[in-house]
């Protein structure tokens, strides 16, 4: 009710006990309403607040790791100084990568060997060892890596037998 209707109530209500407290109750039902209200809208916006979060948090994980790479030298020819052939692509690499699986060329024996990454001018930024084991006519070498510290450029795996010549491939880190 407007106050303009309300003034001539004001004078009763202000000395009637039992309408005063009528007057109260219903004054503090109005205020619980609007308080739960109140409480209701903000929870809403919590949720809503909340479950964007959880989505952009998600969605800007970026892409997935790769988390095992194949280094495929069976049809590449060994290059001087890990020089590249004419017409061969160097080898890619992710550096999230953990895991690499080294497939020999034809013909490589089982065993021990070494193998390095290093860059074009010679200095190794990772070395490791492993066992070439042969499966189905596939010599493969598995290793565990982190490249993650690497720069993305050009560099040379180097892979060899104990006690002889490394075997250079282009290598480009991404």
């Amino acid at each position: 009710m407007p106050l303009a209707e309300a003034e001539k109530w004001l004078d009763h209500l202000t000395s009637c006990s039992p309408c005063y407290r009528d007057f109260s109750e219903l004054q503090a039902g109005y205020r619980h309403r609007r308080m739960q209200t109140v409480l209701a809208v903000a929870a809403s916006i919590l949720i809503v607040v909340g479950v964007a979060g959880w989505a952009l948090f998600f969605r800007h994980k970026g892409p997935p790791v790769v988390e095992t790479a194949v280094l495929d030298l069976r049809n590449r020819s060994v290059s001087r100084g890990g020089e590249q052939n004419p017409g061969e692509q160097p080898l890619e690499v992710s550096r999230a990568v953990k895991h690499l699986s080294v497939y020999l060329p034809l013909g490589s024996a089982e065993g021990p060997y070494e193998m390095r990454i290093t860059t074009t001018t010679g200095s190794a930024i990772f070395t490791t060892g492993g066992v070439a084991f042969l499966k189905d006519g596939l010599t493969s070498i598995p290793a565990v890596v982190d490249l993650s510290s690497a720069s993305p450029g050009q560099y040379v795996f180097q892979v060899r037998r104990p006690d002889s010549e490394w075997n250079s491939y282009p290598l480009m880190l991404r």
